[in-house]
């Protein structure tokens, strides 16, 4: 185990989901800092043109997260 994740380790999950979403917001920041590999950006550019040639078969985040409740209700 690395030095960062021996000292992560001690994290709480709220913690370590908290830190997660925070390296996210970093990284979302300056997202031409990220370098996608040939296959990713294939498969981003494969999904975009869906969207632009089948623009109804996107889903908005509120309909997402309805079918994840749905499909977990207990």
């Amino acid at each position: 185990m690395s030095d960062l994740m021996a000292s992560l380790a001690h994290l709480t999950p709220a913690e370590k989901l908290n830190l997660i979403g925070e390296l996210w917001d970093d990284l979302s920041a300056n997202p031409a800092n990220i370098s996608l590999t040939p296959t990713q950006l294939e498969e981003l550019n494969r999904r975009k043109k869906n969207l632009e040639d089948n623009p109804k078969s996107a889903l908005t985040w509120d309909e997402i997260v309805t079918r994840i409740r749905e499909k977990h209700a207990s």
